[in-house]
């Protein structure tokens, strides 16, 4: 009999098919009404699979008595309730180092294009101002000063990509990283404030909210830009607007945003931020990855063998 899995939120469609071959899968989110779907067949099913935008959260768990082994697409995990899956002795697997090089690639293009103005001057062109005016004077970025925010998997491989173009490099952490010559800066604000790019490659979560504060943004200052790749609510998006607003920093690039897949208002209004709609894994190539580390996990636990990538 196959095992019974439960689908929370949409995934690739390839990784639907595949998990419907192998399991016995129901997608959670054709239920009209799923609390109460949940409270007459929730005790069925013994994995759940999820992404990081989507997660799975204490109320979901609590539906699922018998559950396992949680098996999510992505590597945020601030949409997870970790402390419960602990507790009950849940598995759960997650998809890191296959979308290392994609998210540290879409980073450095990011910022290549909020120094240069890439997209800004495409849009230039487009309304044909070019026929009446000169696109303003932009900013290199070779030989630089490159900060980093976490020198995790990611941080470290833009830091690789950052050498190739001659960058300072400069990280904060929550420790020291050992085997790396880069220079570690224990203040966030002294990182902001030698820096003419912050890049932020952090977890997400209750930690984090809000590091790149009112504070970070005014040490980055008016020659300063920030490039966010982590998620959202790791930037305070009010003091960040009215940095843009204000040009105390010279611009932003961000991918992620607090309440996705809404942006605020003021912020589209601003002609020196670059906004993308959460794409730095989105490759297919990378998906492909990341589905396989989604069904390797599952089998695994079902095999009464260690997870390819445990979290927990």
């Amino acid at each position: 009999m196959k095992k019974r899995i439960l689908q929370n939120g949409r995934l690739l469609p390839a990784l639907e098919t595949a998990l419907a071959e192998e399991y016995d899968l129901h997608p959670l989110w054709r239920e009209p009404e799923p609390a109460a779907y949940l409270r007459q067949h929730g005790a069925s099913f013994d994995g759940l699979v999820t992404s990081a935008p989507v997660g799975a959260d204490a109320a979901l768990l609590q539906a699922l008595p018998n559950l396992k082994i949680i098996s999510s697409f992505g590597v945020g995990f601030d949409k997870l309730d970790l402390d419960m899956a602990r507790e009950r002795k849940i598995r759960v697997g997650y998809t890191p180092n296959v979308l290392n090089d994609c998210v540290a690639d879409l980073a450095f293009g990011m910022m290549i294009d909020i120094a240069r103005g890439i997209a800004a001057a495409d849009r230039f062109v487009r309304r044909g101002d070019w026929l009446n005016a000169k696109f303003p004077i932009a900013t290199r970025i070779s030989g630089k000063r490159l900060g980093i925010v976490g020198l995790g998997r990611i941080g470290q491989a833009i830091a690789r990509r950052a050498g190739g173009f001659d960058m300072e490099i400069a990280y904060t952490n929550l420790q020291p990283v050992e085997g790396f010559s880069y220079r570690h800066e224990p203040s966030l604000a002294g990182l902001a404030a030698w820096a003419d790019f912050l890049v932020v490659s952090v977890a997400g979560g209750a930690q984090t909210r809000h590091l790149i504060s009112r504070d970070v943004l005014a040490a980055l200052g008016q020659k300063g830009f920030l490039i966010n790749v982590s998620r959202g609510t790791v930037v305070d998006e009010e003091a960040l607007v009215d940095a843009l607003v204000g040009k105390t920093i010279a611009g932003a690039a961000l991918d992620v945003f607090a309440n996705e897949p809404h942006v605020p208002a003021r912020l589209l209004e601003c002609d020196n931020v670059l906004v993308l709609p959460h794409i730095a894994s989105g490759t297919a190539e990378t998906r492909a990855a990341m589905a396989d580390l989604v069904l390797s996990n599952l089998r695994a636990h079902f095999s009464g063998k260690e997870l390819v990538t445990p979290l927990v």
